[in-house]
């Protein structure tokens, strides 16, 4: 049976100079994108947990890592986030997860989803109140008709 490889994207805490990353690329080989702040690996593991791990425990001594995601979803539509916290940080999060009986990975998963929905109902807001605000001044038909207008150019990159 042959081991599959997991496609692994590394979130950096700051840009790689080239040298940096010649060198990390040599221990595994590596894609980056145009400022070298996010690399993708390809680490050959029997699970993706132990592909995050092998690639930490390689090239973590070597690069400014921030996180560690699988970069395809699994099955379950999800995608594993591997983060190496500071040892107080590890020590608050395992209290607060025993007090909230969970485990550690369980109470931060759970905390991700709060943050994300709490989000997603933020930006929904807001768009919200932008279309309103655009209502005041136009009709549903020309605002439609813009809106079909922009979707049908290239996409641009939003702004935050």
């Amino acid at each position: 049976m042959t081991m599959p490889h997991h496609a692994l994207e590394i979130a950096l805490t700051r840009p790689l100079s080239p040298a940096a990353l010649h060198r990390a690329a040599r221990m595994l080989p590596l894609a980056a994108n145009h400022d070298a702040t996010r690399l993708i690996a390809l680490v050959h593991a029997k699970t993706p947990h132990r592909a995050a791990a092998r690639l930490r425990h390689r090239l973590g001594p070597h690069l400014p890592i921030d996180v560690i995601t699988t970069h395809y979803p699994d099955a379950d539509h999800k995608v594993l986030l591997n983060v190496a916290f500071p040892p107080a940080t590890h020590a608050a999060l395992k209290t607060e997860a025993r007090h909230a009986q969970q485990t550690p990975e369980r109470y931060v998963e759970l905390a991700l989803h709060r943050a994300l929905a709490t989000h997603v109902d933020q930006e929904i807001d807001r768009l919200d109140r932008a279309v309103r605000q655009l209502l005041a001044h136009t009709t549903p038909a020309y605002l439609l008709s813009a809106v079909g207008h922009v979707l049908t150019r290239l996409p641009e990159r939003p702004t935050p």
